[in-house]
């Protein structure tokens, strides 16, 4: 077994945010399958976890047979005979008034309903079928008075995850349109464009002879300096706030010099100067019209 595998078993009562911490290991990197009855956990895990998928989430609760839930204890005894410390039991739960006051808002049908006639004989009912799973319960996180920000942080300390945001910087072309999902945009079409030389029209700013071209126009590396001595600064912010992508969109008007350019050496300038866990990668969105 590789060092950095993570196994998370998440469980707990309905309605306490049991999928939206499955979505939060998903955003973390986990491999995430929910709802999965208890007989396909070792065989899931044992086909899933290899080079390429080190962290994997399994979500099981009491829409599993009820029969599984009575053997958990002898699956997760597999489990850590075979991968030790790497599996970890997450249980999610909530106030039993918070619960109640979610199904009403929600709407949604508690799983045991049906045959417990009511709510509140649901809720105790799913407290006793869960047992052999709270019991070995590595992590417990009560929901009732956490927002979605705050879960994640939680589970984020508990696991020990880096937050990690990528920095995705985009040239893009305006005339082609701009990017709908770019959360900041630079205009580099007052820059001098390689285009009006007929022999630079066919290269591209990553072309030795487009670069050698703004060579002669200092105002070009001063635009990509300014650009990203600001994000430099402002970036960094975007670790506390929930994101784990934020997308650079730098524009000119065909989106093959100007813009490639001032891109690319944007993403240099970043990549030495950003946290290490803001990796940055450099994209080229008009590439298919060069």
């Amino acid at each position: 077994m590789q060092q950095d595998t993570s196994i998370i078993i998440v469980s707990g009562r309905s309605g306490s945010g049991k999928t939206s911490v499955l979505n939060i290991l998903e955003d973390f990197g986990y491999y995430v399958i929910d709802n999965l009855p208890l007989s396909l956990v070792a065989d899931a895990v044992d086909n899933l976890v290899g080079d390429d998928t080190k962290k994997v989430a399994l979500g099981i609760d009491v829409r599993t047979p009820k029969a599984d839930l009575s053997g958990f204890g002898m699956v997760h005894k597999d489990l850590m005979d075979k991968y030790g410390n790497a599996v970890k039991i997450l249980y999610v739960t909530a106030q039993e008034g918070v619960l109640v006051a979610r199904f009403g808002a929600t709407r949604r049908v508690h799983p045991l309903l049906p045959a417990a006639n009511n709510l509140p004989n649901a809720l105790a009912r799913e407290i006793e079928l869960l047992k052999p799973i709270a019991s070995c319960a590595d992590i417990k996180i009560d929901t009732s008075t956490l927002n979605i920000h705050e879960l994640k942080e939680q589970v984020r300390q508990h696991l020990g995850v880096d937050n990690v945001v990528t920095v995705n910087v985009l040239s893009f072309g305006f005339k082609h349109g701009s990017p709908i999902d770019a959360d900041f945009v630079f205009d580099v079409r007052i820059l001098p464009n390689p285009h009006w030389q007929e022999n630079l029209r066919p290269k591209t700013g990553q072309d030795d002879e487009v670069k050698c071209f703004f060579a002669d126009y200092p105002e070009v590396d001063d635009m990509a300096k300014d650009i990203a001595e600001f994000l430099i600064k402002w970036l960094p912010q975007f670790l506390n706030n929930n994101r784990y992508l934020v997308t650079i969109a730098i524009g000119c008007t065909g989106g093959k010099h100007r813009s490639v350019y001032v891109s690319e050496k944007v993403g240099k300038l970043l990549s030495g100067n950003l946290p290490k866990n803001m990796p940055v990668v450099v994209k080229h969105r008009e590439k298919r019209y060069w």
